[in-house]
């Protein structure tokens, strides 16, 4: 791949709510019929960062479903998440996007090696950016959340590993992880916007450095812990002791069901709690509850209570609540990170990606991670003007 050419953004669950709305938002920014609203990259402080374009991004991707692109917005328009007339303008595009979605990687519903199957996903890959000339591709997960994987001592090391994932019927790697295996084996950047393991794995990051790919992630923050980055900063400056942080998200959809799941919601959790702690410099008792409420539908809402000690040892409380379209939320941050990371790759950045952090739960990064969002955001506009 070359610097000519338009950039790929090669979505894992390209079926699901978030890629969709991400895919007909892209479209509907390339015709004209709405603002950049909720997209970082378009505010005047990247005004000078050679970006692509909007119509310069090609949509693709892998998913285990099989629900039409078109058909997918049809329910996001019900849903409140899409305007009418958006899906109206752009029905034929998205068409168009749905003949480059390939089918998933699944174990249940695969009958090789996991070697096999990465080779199937790369070449899929592969094929998309030569059949259309991209320059590059950026691979980013926007799947449904994995079950927490076990450690297994071949995630240490490369060649152990690609040894594991060569025995035909051995789950060494979670869907996430296949995925990432497949997206640098196609030498791709990748981005984990889910708090799945994907990428973070010694051996996968060993791959990515010896093929010099950047990578980014994990778990895109987007609503809740969005507002807790940019408050938790206010009690640590003012010295002001944070004794308990409580939190209830309820939530349908798609997530809902996903997050009912005990095992489902156990990365999300983690994700969730290690940014708290490390934001108020300390564990601090906080419970956090995740409960699916169908009849939400796509709409999320998080209420949280803050209780914390003043002078004298005052007893006080801080509560708010948030309530959003996560796919909404989310969508623009997807596309954001695709510009980010092609012009990365296109001006030769490797590893992790440190600076993107402003965008995530859980960064990935070389050093201790930076969860306050003033900082993240200086450290972001401070990166992209090297770009």
């Amino acid at each position: 791949m070359d610097d000519r050419g338009e950039t790929g953004l090669w979505l894992i669950g390209a079926r699901g709510s978030v890629a969709a709305t991400a895919i007909t938002g892209l479209l509907a920014l390339r015709a004209g019929l709405v603002p950049p609203t909720g997209s970082v990259t378009s505010a005047p402080s990247f005004g000078q960062v050679p970006l692509p374009a909007w119509d310069r991004i090609r949509p693709g991707g892998h998913d285990i479903a099989h629900t039409p692109l078109d058909k997918r917005a049809e329910l996001l328009v019900d849903g409140g998440v899409l305007p009418h007339r958006v899906l109206t303008g752009v029905r034929t595009a998205l068409a168009a996007v749905d003949a480059d979605l390939r089918p998933g990687y699944h174990p249940a519903t695969h009958a090789g090696s996991q070697l096999d199957a990465a080779a199937r996903l790369s070449a899929d890959i592969t094929e998309f950016a030569e059949r259309h000339g991209l320059a590059r591709v950026v691979v980013l997960d926007v799947s449904s959340t994995e079950p927490v994987f076990p450690e297994l001592p071949e995630h240490a090391e490369l060649d152990a590993l690609e040894a594991a994932m060569a025995e035909p019927g051995r789950i060494v790697l979670p869907p996430s992880s296949v995925a990432a295996y497949a997206a640098l084996r196609a030498g791709c950047p990748y981005v984990g916007f889910t708090p799945s393991t994907g990428i973070r794995l010694p051996a996968l990051e060993e791959l990515a450095r010896s093929l010099k790919l950047p990578y980014a992630g994990a778990d895109g923050k987007t609503g809740e812990t969005l507002v807790r980055t940019a408050l938790a900063p206010m009690f640590t400056t003012r010295a002001l002791a944070v004794r308990s942080w409580s939190g209830t998200n309820l939530l349908g959809g798609g997530d809902g069901m996903t997050l009912a799941d005990a095992e489902n919601v156990g990365s999300k959790l983690a994700s969730k709690g290690r940014g708290l702690a490390e934001l108020l410099g300390g564990e601090v008792t906080a419970p956090l509850h995740i409960d699916n409420v169908p009849e939400l539908g796509e709409q999320k809402t998080a209420w949280d209570h803050v209780l914390f000690e003043g002078f004298l040892g005052a007893r006080m409380t801080l509560q708010f609540t948030w309530s959003g379209y996560d796919s909404s939320l989310a969508a623009p941050l997807v596309l954001d990170l695709a510009r980010l990371v092609s012009a990365a790759h296109a001006r030769g950045h490797s590893g992790a990606l440190g600076a993107l952090g402003f965008f995530f739960k859980d960064p990935i990064t070389d050093g201790e991670p930076e969860h306050r969002l003033a900082e993240q955001y200086a450290a972001l506009t401070a990166w992209a003007a090297t770009l």
